[in-house]
């Protein structure tokens, strides 16, 4: 019998059972194409079936009031972190998040401490580029 290692990435808690779309405030420069989701200028984003995320980071919880703008916001910086949206975007992903957390019920001041939090601390966990590959065994 032949055993093959398999190949995976860490750090994910969540799936997609199918596509999602919502209309954001982000206007990307040009039309964006990722295997796991898109979004057009206008700034409609599509996240594709089986798009794994973390949830809520930090010393928090997730929540019904959370999940969409956790999401959101980890494509949006997924698309920073692959050079798919400019740097300059940020603060506009940041308050994306905030936007998206308000909309589905999460208090206000709990979504501005959101914001603020992945504003000032965010950046360092954000990482450049994909996460690594791990190999088992």
């Amino acid at each position: 019998m032949t055993t093959t290692c398999i190949k995976y990435w860490a750090g994910y808690k969540y799936q997609l059972a199918e596509d999602f779309q919502i209309q954001t405030t982000i206007r990307p420069p040009e039309e964006i194409e990722h295997r796991y989701f898109s979004m057009t200028k206008d700034g409609l984003l599509t996240v594709k079936e089986s798009y794994a995320w973390d949830g809520a980071s930090g010393p928090t919880m997730d929540t019904k009031s959370s999940m969409r703008g956790a999401l959101v916001h980890d494509v949006l910086w997924q698309m920073l972190r692959l050079d798919l949206l400019p740097e300059s975007y940020r603060p506009a992903t940041n308050a994306e998040l905030r936007r998206i957390c308000v909309l589905d019920g999460m208090f206000r001041w709990r979504a501005a401490t959101w914001e603020w939090a992945v504003t000032k601390f965010g950046k360092k966990w954000a990482g450049k580029g994909e996460e690594p590959v791990l190999i088992a065994p």
